[in-house]
């Protein structure tokens, strides 16, 4: 396992990190104690789960796990988010300091913590002034409840008009964004990546494997059956069979993944995680395994250390799409100037 420090902070974590979104649905306490006690013995310190991961029961398999392991708390950096409902009362969701105090003391109840290493907006909140939030999350920190504060799914000017105010401010900054990103998606590099790589926040990657398919387990114009996230539901969310199926630049990707992953003889899953980590300010890369076997699988990329030949191969098979300008030819151009 490799470290790195998280965004610009002192604090060390590893390169790949814990997802628990499974823990307490898709994964039984059996399975998610085994992922837990595994990703651990493999040298993983960085654990990612939500209070609406399976409505708490994530948090709660994760608090037993630590009760019933002496010391291992202190080992670990956990962390956690609060934005959607937990409930039906309309202050259950938000990032409103009523809604964001409820869910801080309650996940902190439910992971059996004092103080939880990084919390998370898990989403940006058109109702609430994000002065609002980010004052509390300071309050948090100065409270010892939290010791770092992140985002999630925010757009470039969201998380620059964050950050610009924690700064004129002085309120504790944001040191990480939690993105979808991954080989299919890359939409982040138009703008997010350049906002974390000035401002020095560390990006950590969710659905690294897009959902399945970048596993290579998924086959052209046959729709996907059996115990899997697409064989339980094809039509389910962004990584929906349809849409990417009928698109021929998710095949050209597959199919580039799988000539380097044959080339090296290992698995598909193993390279896609290992070019996603070594992408500019990714700090840890999320894992999302259902079972001990696919966690197993993925941990196998802390061992793949790709060449810059594969790098750029991967890289620019997988070329995100852009829209006219700003994100047209000129646009891209006038990211670069040389003397």
């Amino acid at each position: 396992m490799e470290y790195r420090t998280l965004g610009g902070t002192g604090t060390v974590v590893s390169t790949l990190c814990l997802g628990t979104m499974t823990f307490g649905k898709e994964s039984s306490e059996e399975v998610s104690n085994a992922q837990l006690d595994r990703f651990v013995e493999a040298g993983g310190n960085f654990i990612d789960t939500a209070n609406v991961y399976s409505r708490g029961r994530s948090e709660e398999v994760i608090g037993r796990w630590l009760a019933a392991r002496s010391g291992v708390r202190d080992r670990l950096v956990i962390a956690t988010k609060g934005r959607f409902p937990m409930g039906d009362d309309p202050n259950s969701a938000g990032l409103s300091r009523v809604s964001l105090s409820r869910a801080l003391d309650a996940s902190l109840r439910r992971l059996g913590v004092d103080t939880i290493d990084l919390y998370q907006a898990h989403a940006w909140d058109p109702l609430t002034p994000i002065e609002e939030a980010l004052a509390f999350f300071d309050e948090a920190v100065r409270a010892g409840k939290i010791r770092y504060v992140g985002v999630s799914n925010f757009l470039g000017w969201q998380l620059q008009k964050a950050v610009l105010i924690t700064q004129f401010r002085g309120l504790a900054p944001i040191v990480t964004l939690q993105p979808q990103y991954n080989l299919l998606v890359r939409d982040i590099e138009f703008e997010l990546t350049d906002v974390c790589r000035n401002e020095n926040i560390g990006i950590l990657p969710w659905s690294p494997l897009g959902g399945g398919w970048l596993t290579g387990k998924y086959r052209r114009d046959s729709t996907p059956t059996g115990a899997t996230r697409l064989g339980e539901d094809p039509e389910r969310g962004m990584e929906a069979y349809g849409p990417r199926n009928s698109d021929t630049r998710t095949w050209h990707i597959l199919d580039t993944v799988r000539r380097v992953a044959e080339d090296r003889g290992v698995s598909m899953s193993q390279v896609s995680l290992a070019w996603l980590a070594g992408r500019p300010a990714v700090t840890s890369v999320i894992l999302g395994a259902r079972t001990l076997e696919q966690l197993d699988d993925n941990l196998g990329a802390a061992g793949v250390h790709l060449s810059d030949k594969e790098t750029t191969l991967l890289t620019e098979a997988s070329t995100p799409v852009v829209g006219e300008y700003p994100y047209g030819p000129q646009g891209v151009a006038q990211r670069d100037r040389t003397i």
